[in-house]
Parts: structure tokens; sequence; C-alpha cells
């Protein structure tokens, strides 16, 4: 699987209009599953996620996880970084089929839970508006 973090002080994703999510300090999560991913990649990238300590201690370091500061998680799907940028068109063949995509979406956003991290989200397949504040910025990409 693949992801964008942001940390963020608040986002929010619109969808026709209506909020479908909403959150405060915490992070904006962009994800992607991709051909072959496994729940297995879902479970090892949720639990990397929570731990991962890019939020300021007290001394201004980055030395806290959203966990320790009682963040949140917006988590959005985003097929498009499945793109293969060989020609000036991007290809998205790598990225999970839909279904299965959502499948490990929907899973994806339950381990995050699961993690202790309360999560709002997009809706999957849909056209979002995604608004952001980045704190820092601080923007970080994993795959698993």
């Amino acid at each position: 699987m693949r992801a964008v973090l942001q940390r963020v002080s608040r986002a929010s994703v619109t969808v026709d209009g209506q909020v479908t999510g909403e959150i405060g300090a915490g992070l904006l999560i962009l994800v992607c599953a991709m051909e072959g991913d496994t729940e297995a990649k879902a479970d090892q990238l949720a639990a990397k996620i929570a731990k991962l300590r890019i939020f300021k201690d007290e001394q201004g370091k980055m030395n806290l996880s959203i966990r320790d500061i009682g963040g949140s998680a917006l988590i959005v799907s985003q097929f498009t970084l499945a793109a293969d940028l060989r020609g000036n068109r991007p290809g998205f063949s790598t990225a999970a089929k839909p279904d299965e995509g959502k499948r490990l979406y929907e899973y994806f956003t339950a381990k995050v839970q699961a993690e202790g991290i309360a999560t709002a989200n997009g809706i999957f397949g849909a056209d979002m508006d995604v608004s952001l504040n980045n704190d820092g910025p601080v923007t970080i990409w994993m795959d698993v």
C-alpha cells in the first residue's frame, strides 16, 4: 500500500457540497491500495502510521506520534498515487481494481481505528474536495 501523510491542524472532505469527513489536529492520509496488496500490508501501514513520531514535543522536536497527541486521521482514497509517469499521461494500472481497492481502504481505516486513532473518511471513488491546513508543513510518503 502507498500513502502520503500530511500533518494538519485541520482537514475536511466535501462531496457534492456535503462534508463527509472532518478532523482537527492530526493526519490527512491519502492512501492507495496497489495491485497485489493484502490485509497484511494494510496492517503494517496502519501500525507504522500510529507509531510515526512526526508531531512536536515541548521542545519543538518531532518526537510524538498521532496517538501521543490524541490526534485524528482523515483517510482519503487516492488511486492516483499509483501513477506511472513514464509518458506524458499517467497510467494507473498498478492500482488495485476498484472492488479490491475499496475493500482494502475500508480495512485500512478499521485498522487505524484499532490503533486507537479516531478517523473520518472521504467517499471511495467520489470526486472529492479536500481542504487542509498543513502544519509545518510536514508531508511524508510511505510505501509498504
